[in-house]
Formats: structure tokens, C-alpha cells, sequence
């Protein structure tokens, strides 16, 4: 049967991607001019990386998607070995405080990002194979949740905590649409509440962004510089905001304006609008990615539609709540 070309998606994820490239310009031009003496440094990366992109996508468009099911094991194991590798002093690069990178020049790669999608693939295929063992926690549920807490270590080791997020809640939303009893997440949740306070009392740095969460006043110039500053640029757009290139806080006062906190300079330069479009643009492709898993044929392409989908949608709501101040900078 011959693929179709989702023509709506692919304009959505073209639309959002070039947008993307431009923010990360006018966001990073002032910083890459003073640090590299050129401000097109961080941008010209990014598009390299674009049409890196665009070739890996008609790439993969051509493969039988069954052909991750088959191979789902070897990525997965792939990946695992890239993460213990990436934490040993010397191979991996430390960057922000992680040594969570390889360092190849000037770019960098992640091998988390490779986990995310390996772990989706592999939940996958596990849930199709052990569709009548989810009944049982010990003989269905565990032994993906042992993978994936393993992995989310590895992960905690550089230490990356926001990463690791993203990808237990990737499984634990492939588990919920697979028909795992509703009380075993409501224990789950009690489990991971323990866990996260548990991983907050050994790192000292997380203590204090949840207080300057609760109020990023009471140490302005430490650990709530950067959400106050995130606010400072998001408040004043207004409407329409102050217009292209015209940011004040990426003149050196927001930390990362190129990064994680793109949408505050965003906000300041296109306002409600501009927040409007990126947050309507994200939906989109949300929206699509799940009809795309509800008309999939198989259960296998079913699940891994909707766990790259639902990692997407994640990500992006838990990227957008920290810019906002809704929840802690995760890290």
C-alpha cells in the first residue's frame, strides 16, 4: 500500500521548525556576538541541523516501520551504552552543569535524545508482546518500569532530571492507553511523589529552585534570576510585543534565551499573537499525531504513534509551564 503524505503535519512541523531557526537569531545574535564575534553562530547551527533534519525525515519515510519493532531491542541497547558512555569523565562533555553530551567540534549530541525515542519504540513492542501479562504488576508491569527507572538513572548520573522526566512519563502514558488498572498509577503517583522528594533532599540546587519557585523574589539575583527575568520579558509584549528583534531581555538579562527560554523572548517580541500561533502550531501537530495512532492498522503502530506524540505534547506543556513560572525550572 502506497504511504500518504500527511500535507497539514508536514506544513505544521515545516511552519514551527523555520519560525524556530528565526527565534533562535534574534534570540541569540547579541550573545554569539560578544562570546564568538559572530552573531550568526548559534543560529547557523541551527539550521544545519534543519536540513540534517529534513534529510532524516525523507530517509525514514521510506522505511517499513516494522522494521523498528524488529530492531526495537538492539536501539534500545544502543542507547544504554551511549548513556553509561556519555557519563565517564572524558568522553562525555560537560555543558550547564551535565555531562550529558558528546562533543564532535563545536556540536554536540545527546544521547538521551536517542533514549527517548528508543524507549518509545521498545515500550512498543513490549506491550504488544506481553498484551495479556499487563493484568498482573509483577509478570507485566515491572520489568518495563525496571527498564525505564534504569535508564532514568543513567540519565540522573549526568545528572539531566527534566530528561528524565519526559521519558517516565512517556512510558507511563503508553501504559495508561494499553488498559493498566487506573489504581495502579494512583500508587505509581504516591511512589514517584516519595521518589522526587527523595531526589530534591540529596541535590541541594533543586531545594532551591522549588523555593525560588514559590517565590523567586526572595533571592533575585541566585536561584530566581531566571524565572523572574523569564516574566519580565513575557509581561510587557502585550499583544503584538515589541516587535522583531527587539527583545530587551536577551541583552544579556535571560539566561538561555536561545535554549529553554526561547518562548519568553518570543512572547516579548511577538506577545499574546506570537504566543498564540507557537501554542496553536504545537496543537496541531498533537492533534494530528493522535488521530494518526487512533487510524493506525496494527496495535504496534498505534503505540508508537501515540507515544511520540504524547513525548512531544509532554515536553512541550513541561517546557511551557517552567517559562511561565507554572511549575519549578526542572533542569
Amino acid at each position: 500500500m502506497k504511504k500518504r503524505i500527511d500535507l497539514v503535519l508536514l506544513l505544521a512541523v515545516l511552519t514551527i521548525s523555520i519560525f524556530g531557526i528565526i527565534m533562535v537569531f534574534s534570540a541569540s545574535y547579541i550573545w554569539a556576538e560578544y562570546k564568538f564575534h559572530d552573531p550568526f553562530k548559534f543560529v547557523k547551527h541551527q539550521a544545519l541541523f534543519f536540513c540534517i533534519g529534513l534529510v532524516i525525515l525523507y530517509i525514514v519515510s521510506k522505511i517499513n516501520y516494522k522494521i523498528y519493532y524488529e530492531k526495537a531491542n538492539l536501539l534500545l541497547i544502543a542507547c544504554i551504552t551511549l548513556l553509561v558512555l556519555v557519563i565517564i569523565p572524558g568522553i562525555g562533555t560537560v555543558r550547564n552543569g551535565s555531562r550529558s553530551w558528546f562533543g564532535i567540534g563545536s556540536f554536540g549530541i545527546q544521547p538521551s535524545e536517542a533514549a527517548k525515542l528508543s524507549l518509545i519504540i521498545f515500550t512498543s513492542k513490549y506491550l504488544c508482546k506481553n498484551e495479556r501479562d499487563l493484568k498482573s504488576i509483577t509478570k507485566g508491569i515491572l520489568p518495563i518500569l525496571g527498564i525505564t527507572l534504569f535508564i532514568f538513572g543513567l540519565i540522573m548520573l549526568q545528572p539531566d532530571f527534566g530528561t528524565g522526566v519526559i521519558i517516565v512519563m512517556s512510558v507511563i502514558g503508553l501504559l495508561f492507553v494499553s488498559g493498566v488498572n487506573f489504581k495502579f498509577f494512583l500508587r505509581l503517583g504516591l511512589i514517584g511523589a516519595i521518589g522526587i522528594i527523595g531526589l530534591i533532599a540529596v541535590a541541594p540546587y533543586r531545594l532551591k529552585r522549588i523555593l525560588s519557585f514559590l517565590n523567586p523574589w526572595s533571592d533575585p539575583l541566585g536561584s530566581g534570576f531566571q524565572i523572574i527575568q523569564s516574566l519580565y520579558a513575557i509581561g510587557p509584549g502585550g499583544l503584538f510585543g515589541y516587535g522583531f528583534l527587539n527583545s530587551r531581555q536577551k541583552h544579556f538579562y535571560l539566561p538561555e534565551p536561545q535554549t529553554d527560554f526561547i518562548f519568553s523572548i518570543i512572547s516579548e517580541e511577538f506577545g499574546f499573537m506570537g504566543i498564540l500561533i507557537v501554542s496553536c502550531l504545537f496543537i496541531l501537530i498533537i492533534t494530528k499525531g493522535f488521530q494518526i495512532a487512533r487510524k493506525s492498522n496494527d496495535t504496534f503502530s498505534k503505540y508508537l504513534a501515540f507515544g511520540i506524540t504524547f513525548q512531544i505534547a509532554f515536553q512541550a506543556v513541561l517546557n511551557l509551564m517552567v517559562v511561565v513560572g507554572l511549575i519549578p525550572v526542572t533542569g
